[in-house]
């Protein structure tokens, strides 16, 4: 027979009041996922443990701010919780405290709630480590170098390094990176001096401050982080992106480190650069060191594959790439994984069946990618194929049926569709459609540049000048207008003077640019200025050896009476890229022979 206990019930009230509070908490979510301006939100609140001896009305107090943020009032949830978190001293109401302002989108009151908790907290790194990611999504900087120098100081050991290389992403948002920069020293001021965490904090410092524009002060950092410890490769992916960023000197710590026979990683990282950068002899000897000290490193072997194939060395290609997809099969039981490492692969093997003429075995390679991400380079490569059979209509019509319900997408069609055009030298089509490009991405300053290079073809220089004129208008630092124009005008003997201005220019903006110092060497020949010509294509073509500085160099070779010296450097063109036109068209017009 049931009968009424006041104790009983009691108990069966305070069970059922913090189930229901425990049940409220768990089916929220306090933040979006991956929304970066909840650094320190959790995905479900954290209440003080059942067990604990919490009375009726803190109980009440954790159940009724639950039901009032879910209802729609996180205001009052905040204060309820938060008022709950002072009386109890317990660290997961301060967090859910917190985390519904977070929710809320109020900044401000999640920041009084980290520090209501480190103030009531002083040594929990949690509470400190909320404050300090509050202060910095709400871009508050200058407030945070104690307690990132608390966070670093609690963090063990083993762990240090790690948290050191987070810092330039965890500062990303800042507005002001100079700030964040110095910010940061000051509070890594132990850590920089240290031999054991030096290296990590100079490279992230670096980091920083070539965020912010100081290339000479990253520089300095990547030195310092090297004096410290010059076996260490932290510094590495700093020297890396410093020389990606133009800064010469960076490259001789790359070479020095990589003197000392570094991981394969490293030397092949510094090949891309090195590609990045149109070097392309000497990326292509990095990548055969790493493949002959370190065979079994797969990824070298497909980009020496690439450079070989543009160099048309098509047997050590074919070679290259059948070392690599060995070690691509052998290298995973995942076979999801395994065609994703080889679809590259298999475009190359299609590019080089295509430049051998065989169309049937470049498109049973195209027919092995089933990788969604890899198929419009698949199909563009197929309507290459399909253009160089003649069938250029049912190619154009394969890229504008490819899927484009985003800008995005759209825009990629349409790039590849004038890629193609251009291939075939249809250049008034080309030209059409790239004009359809910029029409969709008016301020996109690259897309105009390629409308007036395309204009150019045609034979409509007053549409490129006009084109090349705006852009120097709309952003003044981009160099490649200034060379285009002033190499244009020079081509055909038109203001050399001002021509040779403009090149010098874009020199200004991108100084030691073998391209742009080609121009200026072609503009000085056509002033009739050989010796200084011939100066400066010969040192364009060492620093990169390129079909189109090849021409220009042997025609200046040519017309002082060095024609020994001019056909060997025209030789050495055709090697490049046989199919070069400004080339082709500079033997067919002096009627060399190479």
């Amino acid at each position: 027979m049931d009968y009424y206990d006041p104790m009983v019930q009691s108990h069966r009230f305070r069970t059922a009041l913090l189930t229901a509070a425990l049940l409220a908490a768990s089916t929220t979510v306090w933040a979006q996922s991956g929304d970066q301006e909840h650094p320190a939100s959790t995905e479900a609140a954290t209440l003080p443990d059942p067990g604990a001896q919490l009375d009726a009305e803190l109980f009440y107090e954790i159940f009724l701010g639950e039901l009032t943020t879910r209802s729609g009032d996180p205001g009052a949830g905040y204060s309820l919780m938060l008022e709950a978190a002072r009386r109890s001293g317990d660290s997961a109401l301060y967090r859910r405290a917190a985390d519904i302002a977070l929710q809320a989108r109020s900044g401000d009151y999640a920041l009084a709630a980290a520090r209501a908790w480190k103030e009531a907290q002083p040594q929990s790194r949690e509470a400190n480590r909320y404050t300090l990611q509050i202060l910095i999504a709400l871009n508050r900087i200058g407030e945070t170098p104690e307690l990132l120098r608390q966070e670093l100081a609690q963090i063990p050991p083993a762990s240090k390094a790690a948290a050191l290389s987070a810092l330039p992403q965890m500062y990303g948002r800042a507005s002001d990176k100079t700030l964040a920069a110095n910010v940061v020293e000051q509070a890594l001021a132990d850590e920089l001096r240290h031999p054991a965490t030096g290296p990590a904090a100079w490279t992230a410092l670096g980091r920083m401050r070539l965020a912010a524009g100081n290339k000479a002060g990253a520089l300095d950092a990547a030195r310092r982080a090297l004096a410290l410890d010059g076996a260490s490769e932290v510094a590495m992916p700093l020297a890396l992106e410093l020389m990606e960023e133009g800064v010469r000197e960076a490259e001789s710590l790359v070479t020095a480190h990589l003197a000392k026979q570094p991981a394969p990683e490293l030397r092949t990282a510094y090949a891309r650069v090195l590609l990045s950068q149109q070097r392309y002899p000497a990326a292509r000897q990095q990548l055969e060191t790493v493949t002959r000290d370190k065979p079994d490193f797969r990824e070298a072997w497909l980009a020496l594959a690439t450079l070989q194939l543009q160099d048309n060395r098509l047997p050590d290609a074919e070679k290259s790439l059948q070392r690599y997809i060995e070690l691509a099969n052998a290298a995973t039981s995942d076979p999801d994984l395994q065609r994703r490492s080889l679809t590259q692969a298999y475009l190359l093997y299609a590019q080089l069946a295509e430049k051998k003429k065989d169309y049937t075995a470049a498109e049973s390679w195209l027919a092995r990618i089933d990788n969604a991400e890899e198929m419009l380079s698949a199909q563009r490569r197929r309507a290459s194929l399909l253009a160089q059979q003649g069938k250029i209509a049912d190619a154009r019509a394969l890229l504008r049926g490819l899927p484009g319900h985003t800008p995005a997408q759209t825009r990629l069609k349409l790039q590849a569709e004038v890629q193609l055009l251009q291939e075939l030298r249809w250049y008034k089509e080309a030209l059409a459609v790239q004009t359809e490009l910029v029409a969709q991405n008016p301020d996109d300053n690259e897309l105009v540049y390629d409308q007036a290079m395309l204009a150019e073809k045609t034979g409509d220089t007053v549409m490129m000048e006009q084109l090349l004129r705006q852009l120097m208008a709309r952003q003044p630092d981009f160099h490649h207008a200034y060379n285009a124009l002033g190499y244009s005008l020079a081509e055909r003997g038109l203001r050399l003077e001002e021509a040779k201005g403009l090149i010098a220019k874009a020199l200004e903006y991108a100084p030691g640019d073998p391209f742009i110092t080609d121009s200026l060497g072609w503009v000085e020949f056509r002033l009739g200025n050989n010796t200084e010509a011939l100066r400066l294509l010969t040192a364009a073509f060492k620093t990169r050896p390129d079909a189109e500085i090849a021409a220009h160099l042997g025609e200046v070779l040519w017309s002082t009476g060095d024609r020994a010296r001019a056909t060997s450097v025209w030789r050495e063109g055709l090697r490049l890229n046989p199919d070069n036109e400004t080339l082709k068209d500079t033997l067919k017009r002096l009627g060399a022979k190479p």
